[in-house]
């Protein structure tokens, strides 16, 4: 690898996350104020392989921390996954002279990064961008506070609703692979159950408390599902609840892309903030290939190796707060 970098990109790749445009912005100023060259890549690896990259100054992420979603766009790229899209994508980058890459995304945006920076010896630094809060190595991710705040607005709304016509309401939230959200915003709102992908879901056990519920004439139920949940989801769920409590006034809910979507809370704008400028400062002390993270309010750098193959682990202790919260 060359000892000093001069140029650097930095991309956003596969789901967008509200605070990357935070990050972005980081990223472009702490550059250019250490005397570097920066470039935007449009639309992830897409943009890498099809040359869609743009000089980046202060002004061009003037405007922007408020704002959801990426000026950079993202994209889906299979070309990225074989060799010979990877070695087009780094001939872009070398006619450009960048030599140091900043790569905001999840799991998946690591492996790519992790796989050209072995082969084309260039060095990467991710930013964990994800509302799913699905990669070790940090206590949370850029996008997860404002997801699941939005999730919690949401739910409070659907519980008035609920309260007034004594219903009881399974309420999908995004989590494919993990039930952070689903976890969060079903404890901040009082949720009855909270199925996730990390916990096989016993609906015996779910059904049995629901009629126990009933009995006690507590009409009023929320059950917050992740998308990921094993037993297929709210629609699955809300199937078999229909089934044995057929006088329960039975609602399904799907929050959908509502979560990813809106201004970033303060929270994501400060570590989007924070990790971006560390990014730079990593390239800049010859740091590569790791992914920048926070841990216990402290900048905490895993290999990027690492962070694309460990997963968060939800604690039992959640899982224990919730069943005698909600009992």
């Amino acid at each position: 690898m060359e000892n000093k970098v001069t140029k650097i990109g930095v991309l956003t790749s596969g789901g967008d996350a509200p605070g990357m445009n935070a990050a972005i912005r980081a990223v472009v100023r702490t550059g250019i104020y250490n005397g570097l060259e920066v470039f935007g890549i449009m639309r992830g690896y897409a943009g890498m392989i099809e040359n869609d990259i743009v000089p980046m100054h202060s002004r061009s992420v003037a405007n922007i921390i408020q704002r959801g979603g990426t000026i950079l766009k993202t994209a889906r790229c299979k070309e990225f996954f074989e060799h010979e899209g990877r070695k087009k994508a780094y001939a872009n980058l070398k006619k450009l002279g960048v030599n140091g890459l900043v790569v905001i995304g999840g799991d998946g945006s690591f492996r790519g990064a992790h796989k050209l920076s072995s082969e084309f010896d260039i060095p990467c630094i991710g930013l964990p961008g994800t509302i799913d809060k699905d990669i070790a190595g940090t206590d949370f991710t850029i996008g997860f506070d404002t997801a699941v705040n939005t999730a919690v607005e949401a739910i409070d709304k659907i519980r008035d609703t609920a309260d007034a016509h004594d219903r009881l309401f399974i309420i999908e939230v995004m989590g494919r692979d993990a039930g952070y959200i689903a976890l969060h915003s079903g404890i901040a709102t009082g949720a009855e159950n909270i199925l996730i992908p990390e916990r096989k879901t016993d609906i015996e056990e779910l059904v049995s408390g629901l009629l126990e519920k009933e009995r006690r004439k507590k009409l009023v139920n929320l059950i917050v599902v992740a998308e990921g949940d094993n037993f297929g989801g709210a629609g699955e769920v809300a199937k078999v609840i229909k089934e044995r409590l057929p006088s329960a006034d039975t609602r399904v809910c799907v929050l959908g892309h509502i979560q990813r979507g809106g201004a970033p809370s303060c929270m994501d704008r400060l570590i989007a903030s924070r990790m971006g400028y560390s990014a730079v400062e990593c390239l800049l002390e010859g740091r590569h290939n790791v992914m920048v993270g926070i841990v216990n309010n402290r900048m905490h750098y895993t290999p990027l190796e690492k962070a694309v193959k460990a997963k968060q682990r939800i604690s039992e202790d959640w899982l224990k707060i919730v069943k005698i919260l909600a009992s």
